[in-house]
């Protein structure tokens, strides 16, 4: 059984499913190779029968092309199909001449086979294969015809019954091949009636789906157009937002701009209290949203309201229908209310509170809406958070610019009380000190050199500032009385009040770093004396001898140790 087995899948002819046309040669090739071959061995038997000797030329001859007929049938097995194609055709080609030669010339069945071959090679290699059997048959019949004229073939026709077999054997083959060809010839107009049929059906569903498709890019265009609208509003929002740096007028612009530019029915702003226990609603734009900021509205992070639970999970929820939605907390400040949507106001990773917007309508809101309001709500979550760094960063600033006018202050008065003159008078004449007893009018601090009417004044009075903060005057009285100031007379006035006060400072911070150098060197070198010695009694009076002579005898100073404390 496996040896049957193995016979019948050696002459079943292989399929290659990747190439239809070479999977047909194939299979004319199994029907071709085994005929041929059997052609062969009959004429070999026939040729024994009649007392030809087995290694007679002719015998041999067809048993040579037998085997490579033989090898062709390898080959398409090994996938050579176009190369054993070319082999069955030029063997066949070479038996029919062979066969018309020695065997019966003109009127034998080697002539005749030209036609089967000429068949054989159309099937197999095309028409120009054929059409190069056809001449080759023409060429040798010429040449029969003259060899036998000349005498050169001497053939003696076969038995009539022996010419009728091999005529039988090459109808026989001629019938085959032709059948296999109707029969393939059938097979490819019922397949290419099917793929008519298929292309016909294939047809109307492409159409069907391009009026699905046609439909659905209309959908999507019309989405996408509202979507650009939609981004453009935020886009337009954000600007709006980003430029607002005052929260209390941030949130209720807000809340305004987009119940505006959406057309939805209330806005509101939550925002998480300091213990992070409750959404505080902060801004609203409708009537019943103004009525909750009134009583300081606010809800517990939990699962009983939509504000509530995107707080606490910190996603984005919506309620198509706030009468099935078992999330919706029901508001009788919002009676109008048919759809709402929370998303969650983030910073930092964290979320700092809700953006809550809510429609008359029913499913007004989809999924793409999330998206786009979402990128709105992380504006808002920016600007909320650079509004509170901006007052934050003011008050600091407010608290840094006291403390330094507190220290600006509190140095100069220090340096002025150091300095043996409090400034000088010059009368055109000579220079006068000014001493610390001499009493002059209060330093303006606040007047404009710009707003000084030159027409009629005798005195010009500019204060000396060093960073806001007024360290000195400067007056100038003309002798004349009323004077007329010119406008250059003022501006070099205002120049030499600006350098004067630069010059001053950089004096204070000079004067200020020499007796901090000098402190430092003092305590270096009491340092210095007292580690030098080692005993209880050295050190104090060390410490108070040396005390005493930095204070240049101006003190009396004593060290004393403190039992009680000990």
């Amino acid at each position: 059984m496996a040896s049957k087995n193995t016979f019948r899948n050696f002459f079943s002819p292989p399929v290659f499913s990747e190439n239809e046309d070479k999977t047909r040669i194939a299979y004319y090739i199994s029907i071709i190779v085994p005929s041929a071959i059997g052609t062969m061995l009959l004429l070999i038997i026939t040729r024994l029968r009649h007392g030809v000797s087995p290694l007679d030329i002719s015998v041999i001859t067809l048993l040579a092309l037998s085997s490579g007929l033989l090898i062709a049938w390898v080959l398409v097995k090994n996938g050579a199909v176009q190369l054993a194609s070319y082999i069955t055709v030029i063997l066949l080609c070479i038996a029919s001449t062979y066969l018309a030669f020695n065997i019966n010339g003109l009127r034998g069945v080697g002539y005749v086979s030209y036609f089967v071959v000429m068949l054989m090679a159309g099937l197999l290699l095309g028409s120009r294969a054929a059409t190069s059997v056809a001449i080759l048959a023409i060429l040798s019949g010429f040449g029969l015809a003259y060899a036998e004229t000349i005498g050169f073939l001497t053939l003696s026709p076969d038995p009539p019954f022996i010419a009728a077999v091999k005529f039988t054997v090459l109808f026989i083959m001629s019938a085959v091949i032709i059948r296999s060809t109707i029969n393939n010839l059938q097979k490819a107009v019922e397949k290419s009636t099917d793929n008519a049929e298929k292309l016909k059906a294939s047809n109307e569903e492409l159409t069907q789906l391009r009026d699905d498709l046609e439909l659905r890019i209309q959908e999507r265009t019309a989405s996408l157009e509202k979507r650009v609208a939609q981004l453009q509003t935020v886009s337009s929002l954000a600007k709006n937002i980003a430029s607002m740096k005052d929260l209390d007028l941030l949130l209720p612009n807000t809340t305004r701009l987009v119940s505006e530019q959406f057309n939805y029915y209330h806005t509101g702003i939550f925002l998480l209290d300091e213990a992070g226990e409750y959404a505080v609603l902060k801004a609203a734009n409708s009537d019943g949203g103004r009525q909750m900021l009134a009583r300081e509205h606010r809800l517990a992070l939990n699962s009983n309201s939509i504000v509530g639970f995107v707080a606490l999970r910190g996603d984005p929820r919506i309620a198509l229908d706030v009468g099935t939605d078992t999330v919706y907390f029901n508001n009788p400040d919002l009676p109008e209310t048919r759809s709402e949507m929370a998303l969650p106001l983030m910073a930092s990773g964290s979320v700092i509170g809700v953006l809550d917007v809510q429609s008359r309508q029913t499913n007004a809101f989809v999924q793409d809406d999330i998206f786009v309001l979402s990128t709105l709500a992380d504006q808002i979550a920016v600007a909320i958070e650079n509004a509170r760094l901006n007052a934050e960063s003011q008050t600091a600033l407010a608290e840094s610019r006291s403390s330094f006018e507190s220290y600006v202050k509190r140095e100069w008065n220090s340096f002025a009380q150091h300095a043996r003159h409090i400034g000088f008078v010059y009368d055109g004449k000579q220079i006068i000190p000014l001493d610390k007893s001499v009493k002059r009018e209060q330093i303006p601090t606040n007047q404009d050199p710009a707003k000084i009417n030159p027409d009629k004044s005798s005195t010009i009075s500019l204060p000396i500032k060093l960073r806001g903060q007024t360290i000195g005057v400067l007056d100038v009285r003309s002798k004349t009385g009323d004077r007329e100031w010119t406008r250059s007379e003022i501006s070099l006035l205002e120049a030499a009040v600006e350098r004067a006060g630069l010059a001053l400072e950089n004096a204070r911070l000079v004067e200020s770093a020499q007796r901090r150098a000098s402190r430092e060197r003092s305590i270096g070198e009491i340092s210095a004396r007292i580690g030098s010695v080692s005993d209880l009694d050295s050190i104090l009076q060390t410490a108070v001898e040396e005390l005493g002579r930095k204070l240049s005898g101006a003190a009396e100073v004593t060290m004393e140790l403190d039992p009680e404390q000990i």
